[in-house]
């Protein structure tokens, strides 16, 4: 595996520029012609119950102990994931925006400091559209923020969010998801590219259906590097309890299932990981521990 640049932006203008990300962090990985970065978004604040699923605080506390979370809530970082091979530059995912949380929706203060503009990304493709990965597609008027790019989305996601019937059938408290959702792709309604697992959507990244998560939640081979969006939630109970149902999950049984299927091939083929909500900017690599995994970012 080619050698990864990681920088931590902590000092001169860059890190004026960044100042309202406290502890901002862009990643490098260089494969050959390609250059991945990730971008942060900021962080969610969520409470800790919400990574619980079906098990008891007493059953995770001592896996979050372990990963220094001992108070009632997480903060789980927001990385959206750049890829640039000298023809393309490819955003996957676009953020929470600016009405979501006010610790997220900082992916513009990210581009200004590695001075990129909304009108250098040729591709925007979603992983899945939850409000912190759908929420910047549109600024402060309504038009789209990556005015140039062609948007692209896993086609079982789009029908899923698409449907107006979605928000009668979904659970009561991801209501105002599909609400947010639908009312973000409709704008895209005539101007989305739709694709299918296994389907080389541009050269050199390959879909993967990863679904649980949410109905049609997608991930994509580029390279050597697996982008796994919200498949695999954390860094913690994702990775030492695999099984156990996660409440983020839509499906928590297929997300559980989606998930220790990916993290097996992960660790078998040695793959670089990069993760949305895991930390020092998510890229990494899968562990298989005595009984389990660990998510690795030594000598990435």
């Amino acid at each position: 595996m080619p050698l990864t640049r990681r920088q931590f932006i902590a000092s001169t203008a860059a890190a004026t520029a960044l100042a309202p990300i406290p502890g901002w962090a862009a990643n490098t990985l260089q494969m050959g012609d390609i250059r991945i970065d990730t971008l942060s978004d900021g962080h969610l604040v969520l409470p800790t119950r919400f990574a619980l699923g079906n098990r008891s605080a007493e059953e995770a506390a001592p896996i979050l102990a372990r990963h220094g979370i001992t108070g009632p809530q997480l903060e789980p970082p927001c990385n959206v994931t750049l890829v640039r091979d000298g023809t393309n530059t490819v955003l996957f995912d676009v953020g929470a925006g600016p009405d979501f949380m006010s610790s997220a929706g900082r992916l513009m203060d990210a581009f200004d400091a590695l001075d990129l503009s909304p009108e250098d990304v040729t591709h925007v493709v979603f992983t899945h559209a939850h409000p912190d990965h759908i929420g910047g597609l549109l600024d402060d008027f309504d038009d789209l923020m990556f005015y140039d790019a062609e948007h692209m989305i896993g086609a079982e996601e789009f029908d899923y969010w698409a449907n107006p019937d979605t928000v009668n059938t979904i659970q009561t408290e991801r209501q105002t998801m599909a609400v947010g959702a639908k009312r973000r792709l409709d704008v895209l309604a005539d101007n989305i590219t739709t694709f299918s697992d296994g389907q080389e959507i541009l050269p050199g990244i390959v879909a993967r259906a990863t679904f649980g998560h949410t109905p049609g939640h997608m991930a994509f081979q580029v390279g050597e590097a697996m982008i796994v969006g919200d498949a695999i939630v954390n860094h913690h109970l994702a990775f030492e309890r695999p099984g156990w149902l996660a409440g983020s999950d839509q499906d928590p049984e297929t997300g559980a299932a989606t998930r220790m299927a990916l993290l097996d091939q992960l660790a078998h083929e040695k793959q670089t990981l990069i993760g949305f909500h895991l930390p020092g900017g998510g890229i990494g690599r899968v562990e298989k521990t005595a009984d389990a995994y660990r998510f690795v970012t030594e000598d990435i």
